[in-house]
């Protein structure tokens, strides 16, 4: 099974992530392959005068407000969406739309170009927001997100993720590359292009570094690079295997697996590689390490009782507890953002799925039907899990709700990708 029991490869440190595939390109292409229900029924037309971007603005919105499964596109058939003339609502409401977004492209100064939207509340005959903002031709995409969290944010309460980024690593041929794309796998640009494996990005939470294992130097080390610069600095180097890098909510720590004291075990250090302390201390393998909402608790996969389950350790230090019980094979901890769920990887019947635990409650949740799941990541909103899993005999990414009712799919047609990583919001 390919890259999939990460248990095993961060215990042993074992080099290649098995990546079976030639990879052809790092463009994704998303598909649907479900929605939610009670979906907000809105209606995008086209900005007046797109031609003047590098491309459509209104594409880019249309599509993160269907990828976040709360909304519903209506079709204009025959009404227009004019920015700065009042729309008809009885009409708008005759095709079924709740909300209706309009938006001009006009000529700017400085080579730039001015972009007007406005949301209405058809339902209430009332205008919502009016906005301006002037950008570059070739700022459509980073303008359409912001748009569309404006619009998710009005209309939901909650913030909208669409200006966030996503990490993950690709193989092509033999060369291992850690891309940065938008949260929709689009718009992908290599942060490390390398010979040897690359493993386990994770981000800072203000999304300013990245924290990674690379084999570059024949052994598995912790690197941490920052992304607005070429600058990369080594975080663990011990002896024996340096793996599983995570950052504490503060940013001032992070947790990893070494195994430079003999079986592999869970770390803390500071972010500047200084006050290394061992946290766990056991007969088994401990790995996986990530910190709790709060950074009191760490949750990581040991097989200390027989069989891989989750646990967990104050970062003080002290004892263990179990967390996991459904089921015999559990990995790949990770901890929702307001911290009140636990996602991992289980075993149910020969199929490794994505599971979702209450973690007051216990009570468990099997979010995909698929068979090679591995390396869950939460959104920074909470609603949705990035995921690797394996279709085809390669390596996709999907995205599955919370609730399992929206999934998509992140495809690059011909490559293999793994180890996704979803980034905080933008500051």
């Amino acid at each position: 099974m390919k890259n999939l029991n990460r248990f095993v490869a961060c215990a042993l440190a074992i080099a290649g992530l098995a990546f079976a595939s030639q990879f052809a390109s790092a463009q994704l292409t998303v598909e649907i392959s479900g929605s939610g229900a009670n979906r907000i029924p809105i209606a995008a037309p086209n900005f007046a005068g797109e031609a003047l971007m590098q491309g459509s603005v209104s594409d880019v919105v249309r599509k993160d407000l269907e990828l976040s499964g709360l909304f519903k596109q209506v079709e204009p058939g025959g009404l227009l969406g004019v920015e700065g003339v009042q729309p008809d609502h009885n009409a708008w409401k005759g095709r079924g739309a709740d909300a209706l977004l309009v938006g001009s492209v006009n000529p700017g100064q400085g080579g730039l170009v001015e972009v007007r939207f406005r949301l209405y509340d058809v339902l209430r005959g009332s205008e919502l927001f009016v906005l301006k903002v002037s950008v570059r031709p070739e700022q459509q995409r980073a303008l359409g997100h912001h748009i569309a969290n404006k619009v998710f944010e009005k209309l939901t309460g909650q913030p909208g993720i669409f200006s966030t980024r996503i990490a993950y690593v690709e193989k092509q041929g033999s060369r291992y590359q850690l891309l940065i794309s938008d949260f929709d796998g689009e718009n992908a640009v290599p942060a490390l292009i390398s010979a040897e494996p690359i493993m386990s990005p994770a981000w800072s939470p203000d999304g300013k570094y990245l924290a990674y294992v690379s084999f570059d130097k024949k052994k598995p080390i912790i690197y941490v690079r920052a992304l607005d610069s070429i600058r990369t600095s080594v975080l663990a180097n011990y002896k024996g295997s340096n793996s599983a890098p995570s950052w504490s909510p503060d940013g001032r720590r992070l947790a990893m697996t070494l195994t430079k004291d003999g079986l592999s075990q869970v770390y803390v250090v500071n972010a500047d590689g200084s006050g290394l302390r061992r946290l766990t201390s056991s007969n088994g393998i401990d790995t996986e390490p990530r910190f709790s909402a709060d950074g009191s608790q760490i949750y990581f996969t040991s097989d200390r009782g027989g069989s891989p389950q989750i646990y967990r350790v104050s970062v003080d230090g002290g004892a263990a507890q179990r967390v996991s019980f459904a089921g015999a094979y559990n990995v790949s901890p990770r901890v929702s953002p307001d911290g009140k769920t636990l996602v991992y990887v289980s075993r149910n019947e020969g199929r490794f799925q994505i599971t979702m635990q209450d973690l007051a409650s216990q009570q468990t949740q099997v979010l995909t039907d698929s068979a090679k799941d591995e390396s869950p990541s939460f959104a920074p909103d909470g609603r949705t899990i990035l995921y690797a899993t394996e279709v085809g005999g390669r390596g996709v990414l999907s995205v599955v709700s919370t609730d399992g009712r929206t999934r998509y799919r992140l495809n690059n047609r011909a490559g293999d990708v793994r180890e996704p990583a979803w980034g905080p919001f933008e500051k």
